[in-house]
Protein backbone atom coordinates (compact mmCIF):
# COMPACT_ATOMS: atom_id res chain seq x y z
CA UNK A 1 0.00 0.00 0.00
CA UNK A 2 1.25 3.20 -0.74
CA UNK A 3 -0.09 7.01 -0.05
CA UNK A 4 1.61 9.12 -1.90
CA UNK A 5 1.56 12.70 0.58
CA UNK A 6 1.85 15.86 -1.03
CA UNK A 7 2.51 18.61 1.26
CA UNK A 8 1.35 22.02 0.07
CA UNK A 9 0.93 23.59 3.60
CA UNK A 10 3.88 23.42 5.76
CA UNK A 11 1.43 22.92 8.83
CA UNK A 12 1.08 19.69 7.58
CA UNK A 13 4.59 19.23 8.29
CA UNK A 14 4.86 19.92 11.80
CA UNK A 15 1.39 17.35 12.31
CA UNK A 16 3.33 14.19 11.01
CA UNK A 17 0.43 13.73 7.95
CA UNK A 18 3.04 11.01 6.34
CA UNK A 19 2.71 9.24 9.08
CA UNK A 20 -0.77 9.84 10.00
CA UNK A 21 -2.02 9.11 6.17
CA UNK A 22 0.31 6.18 6.07
CA UNK A 23 -2.01 4.63 9.24
CA UNK A 24 -4.97 5.91 8.26
CA UNK A 25 -4.97 4.58 4.68
CA UNK A 26 -3.65 1.20 5.99
CA UNK A 27 -6.16 0.67 8.59
CA UNK A 28 -9.30 1.55 5.66
CA UNK A 29 -8.04 -0.57 3.15
CA UNK A 30 -7.18 -3.24 5.75
CA UNK A 31 -10.29 -5.57 4.33
CA UNK A 32 -9.14 -6.07 0.67
CA UNK A 33 -7.11 -8.07 -0.76
CA UNK A 34 -2.99 -7.70 -0.44
CA UNK A 35 -2.38 -5.55 -3.83
CA UNK A 36 -0.27 -2.91 -4.24
CA UNK A 37 -2.96 -0.26 -3.58
CA UNK A 38 -2.29 3.84 -4.06
CA UNK A 39 -3.82 6.61 -2.84
CA UNK A 40 -2.80 10.32 -3.15
CA UNK A 41 -2.91 12.79 -0.97
CA UNK A 42 -2.81 16.79 -1.10
CA UNK A 43 -2.88 18.13 1.91
CA UNK A 44 -3.35 22.21 1.69
CA UNK A 45 -4.96 24.61 3.27
CA UNK A 46 -8.73 26.42 2.95
CA UNK A 47 -8.23 28.54 0.12
CA UNK A 48 -7.24 25.61 -1.94
CA UNK A 49 -9.54 23.35 -0.91
CA UNK A 50 -12.22 25.90 -1.51
CA UNK A 51 -11.22 26.38 -5.26
CA UNK A 52 -11.69 22.56 -5.70
CA UNK A 53 -14.68 22.42 -4.01
CA UNK A 54 -15.72 25.32 -6.30
CA UNK A 55 -14.32 23.63 -9.19
CA UNK A 56 -15.38 19.60 -9.02
CA UNK A 57 -18.46 19.90 -6.87
CA UNK A 58 -19.63 23.75 -7.42
CA UNK A 59 -19.90 24.62 -3.57
CA UNK A 60 -18.18 27.88 -3.14
CA UNK A 61 -16.62 26.78 0.71
CA UNK A 62 -13.74 25.10 2.12
CA UNK A 63 -14.85 21.96 3.28
CA UNK A 64 -12.07 19.39 4.88
CA UNK A 65 -11.69 16.48 3.19
CA UNK A 66 -12.32 16.05 -0.64
CA UNK A 67 -12.27 12.22 -2.85
CA UNK A 68 -11.60 11.71 -6.38
CA UNK A 69 -12.26 7.55 -6.72
CA UNK A 70 -10.50 6.51 -9.66
CA UNK A 71 -13.38 4.57 -10.76
CA UNK A 72 -17.32 4.01 -9.82
CA UNK A 73 -17.56 1.56 -7.16
CA UNK A 74 -20.89 2.28 -4.80
CA UNK A 75 -23.27 -0.59 -4.19
CA UNK A 76 -26.79 -0.74 -6.25
CA UNK A 77 -28.65 -0.56 -3.31
CA UNK A 78 -28.76 1.58 -0.21
CA UNK A 79 -26.71 -0.51 2.86
CA UNK A 80 -24.99 -2.93 0.55
CA UNK A 81 -21.31 -3.39 0.89
CA UNK A 82 -19.74 -1.61 -2.39
CA UNK A 83 -18.10 -3.21 -5.36
CA UNK A 84 -14.06 -4.19 -3.90
CA UNK A 85 -11.73 -3.21 -5.93
CA UNK A 86 -9.98 -5.86 -8.21
CA UNK A 87 -6.63 -6.64 -7.02
CA UNK A 88 -5.45 -7.89 -10.43
CA UNK A 89 -6.86 -5.06 -12.16
CA UNK A 90 -6.39 -0.85 -11.06
CA UNK A 91 -4.53 -0.68 -7.82
CA UNK A 92 -4.68 3.06 -7.91
CA UNK A 93 -7.78 3.75 -5.64
CA UNK A 94 -7.94 7.46 -6.45
CA UNK A 95 -7.14 11.03 -4.86
CA UNK A 96 -7.72 12.66 -1.79
CA UNK A 97 -7.28 16.75 -0.32
CA UNK A 98 -7.83 17.88 2.71
CA UNK A 99 -7.17 21.07 4.18
CA UNK A 100 -5.22 22.33 7.42
CA UNK A 101 -7.41 25.48 8.38
CA UNK A 102 -10.96 23.41 8.29
CA UNK A 103 -9.42 20.46 10.01
CA UNK A 104 -7.88 22.32 12.50
CA UNK A 105 -11.20 24.35 13.54
CA UNK A 106 -13.50 21.09 13.76
CA UNK A 107 -11.01 19.43 16.06
CA UNK A 108 -10.68 22.27 18.19
CA UNK A 109 -14.73 22.96 18.33
CA UNK A 110 -14.78 19.03 19.17
CA UNK A 111 -12.53 19.05 21.70
CA UNK A 112 -10.45 16.61 19.90
CA UNK A 113 -6.87 15.87 19.52
CA UNK A 114 -5.82 17.32 15.32
CA UNK A 115 -4.56 14.00 14.81
CA UNK A 116 -7.59 11.84 15.82
CA UNK A 117 -9.50 14.06 13.46
CA UNK A 118 -7.09 14.05 11.07
CA UNK A 119 -6.95 10.41 11.13
CA UNK A 120 -10.75 10.20 11.23
CA UNK A 121 -11.28 12.09 7.98
CA UNK A 122 -8.54 10.23 6.08
CA UNK A 123 -10.10 6.94 6.85
CA UNK A 124 -13.71 8.77 5.84
CA UNK A 125 -11.99 10.30 2.58
CA UNK A 126 -10.32 6.66 1.27
CA UNK A 127 -13.56 4.35 2.08
CA UNK A 128 -15.25 7.18 -0.47
CA UNK A 129 -12.60 6.00 -2.79
CA UNK A 130 -13.71 2.22 -2.11
CA UNK A 131 -17.40 3.22 -3.20
CA UNK A 132 -18.98 4.18 0.71
CA UNK A 133 -20.98 7.26 0.86
CA UNK A 134 -23.65 8.77 3.23
CA UNK A 135 -26.19 9.77 0.63
CA UNK A 136 -29.09 8.27 2.54
CA UNK A 137 -29.24 6.72 5.93
CA UNK A 138 -28.43 3.20 5.30
CA UNK A 139 -25.26 3.88 3.15
CA UNK A 140 -24.39 6.65 5.96
CA UNK A 141 -25.33 4.03 8.88
CA UNK A 142 -23.14 1.20 6.95
CA UNK A 143 -20.33 4.13 6.54
CA UNK A 144 -20.40 5.42 10.18
CA UNK A 145 -20.19 2.06 11.61
CA UNK A 146 -17.11 0.88 9.61
CA UNK A 147 -15.34 4.01 10.57
CA UNK A 148 -16.29 3.83 13.96
CA UNK A 149 -14.71 0.31 13.89
CA UNK A 150 -11.84 1.07 12.16
CA UNK A 151 -10.71 4.03 14.48
CA UNK A 152 -11.45 2.12 17.79
CA UNK A 153 -9.23 -0.10 16.33
CA UNK A 154 -6.42 2.09 16.00
CA UNK A 155 -7.42 3.24 19.99
CA UNK A 156 -9.51 6.74 18.60
CA UNK A 157 -12.48 7.20 20.33
CA UNK A 158 -15.71 7.20 18.18
CA UNK A 159 -16.15 10.55 16.43
CA UNK A 160 -20.14 9.93 16.14
CA UNK A 161 -21.11 9.72 19.67
CA UNK A 162 -20.53 13.04 21.02
CA UNK A 163 -22.14 14.32 18.00
CA UNK A 164 -26.14 15.34 18.58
Amino acid sequence: MTCDVMIEDRRWSDLGLETLAQTAVRAALAHLPPAPWEVSLLACDDTRIAALNADFRGKQAATNVLSWPSEERGADLAGAEPDLPDPEGDTELGDLAIAYDTCAREAQAAGIAMGDHVTHLLIHGTLHLLGYDHEDEADGDLMEALETRLLTGLGIADPYSAMP
